[in-house]
């Protein structure tokens, strides 16, 4: 089951990894000072297994396509940690262009999982098999970052100016490790408006069916089918709205689909007072996940109720893009 879902997280890529190479030009040494000053997201890890320290840093610009600004400059990043062992953990990125990283996917002695991350689902593919002792070779998917997310939604079919790829690989250290290592990531340039609205995540405190109320069934074609949604309404309306198995998953709020075993979630992409924009997330249980990125606004709205004037706060859509 997790094979198949590997391979279709990366069918879709169009020129195989080999390739990559003829895509960067400039490639030059750095320190992670010189990553701090990128516009684009480098990660890096908060935690390394003992005696793990940085061996290289290196920034590359990605080839402008024929029908792109020629001004402008598209960097990428890479970094590695190493120990005196040659144990290692390496951070690469792309723009364009990539291939299935997952290259011993047909070796007899290669085994496929998924870890939980602050990124998402991460699919993960290692040798020797066996999810106990340290390994010859591990490498993760490849994984967008939420300006690939953002751009792609505006625009399938464009190229991307500040979203990036990143994949993640190691040798010489266990999968836990592995695990222990991606779950620390962070971007290493603090952004403030990220953090702020990563931080609205509580605050908003909107359950995640309102939307689902947004989203049309996946079998029709128009949405949003809902514009707008009082929010008092669904504060005190717990048997619609019931907070059983409501949680925090790193930058998602998730609530469980208990009939299914599916699931509905949302993480903040932008806040900006009372606007924002959210990246939802729907699973019916199976192995197919819908996203769509939603754009809003929360508002006071005078209605009449029982003839009576009331004062409410809204939730009214402003943007919605499918995924």
């Amino acid at each position: 089951m997790i094979r198949n879902r590997v391979k279709r997280v990366t069918s879709w890529f169009v020129l195989a990894a080999f390739l990559s190479p003829s895509m960067t030009v400039c490639s030059s040494a750095a320190t992670l000072d010189d990553l701090k000053k990128l516009e684009i997201i480098c990660f890096v890890p908060s935690y390394l297994p003992q005696e793990f320290q940085l061996k290289t840093a290196e920034i590359t610009y990605d080839e402008v396509g024929p029908d792109e600004n020629k001004e402008q400059r598209f960097p990428l990043y890479s970094v590695e940690y190493e120990n005196a062992q040659n144990a290692s953990f390496s951070i690469e990125s792309a723009r364009e262009g990539i291939g299935d990283r997952n290259l011993m996917e047909d070796e007899e002695n290669a085994e496929e999982t998924e870890i939980k991350t602050p990124l998402g689902l991460m699919y993960l593919i290692y040798r020797p098999k066996g999810k106990e002792g340290r390994k010859d070779e591990i490498k993760a998917n490849w994984v967008e970052d939420s300006n690939m997310k953002m751009e792609q939604a505006k625009n399938p079919q464009g190229h991307p100016t500040l979203g990036r790829f990143h994949g993640f690989s190691a040798a010489g250290i266990t999968v836990a490790e592995f695990a222990k290592i991606v779950q620390s990531l962070h971007p290493i340039r603090e952004d403030k408006g990220a953090t702020a609205a990563a931080a609205q995540t509580s605050v908003l405190k909107i359950h995640p069916k309102v939307f689902s109320m947004i989203n049309c069934w996946i079998s029709d074609s128009e949405s949003p089918v809902v514009t707008e949604i009082n929010l008092d309404a669904v504060e005190k309306n717990g048997n619609e709205f019931n907070e059983d198995g409501l949680k925090q998953d790193g930058g998602w709020l998730q609530f469980p689909a208990p009939d299914t075993g599916g699931f509905m979630r949302y993480r903040v992409l932008e806040s900006k007072g009372s606007h924002y924009k959210v990246e939802y997330q729907e699973n019916g249980g199976g192995t197919l996940t819908t996203a769509s990125i939603i754009g809003f606004s929360i508002e006071k709205r005078n209605v009449q109720r029982s003839g009576k004037p009331v004062t409410i706060r809204v939730l009214r859509v402003s943007s919605y893009d499918q995924k």
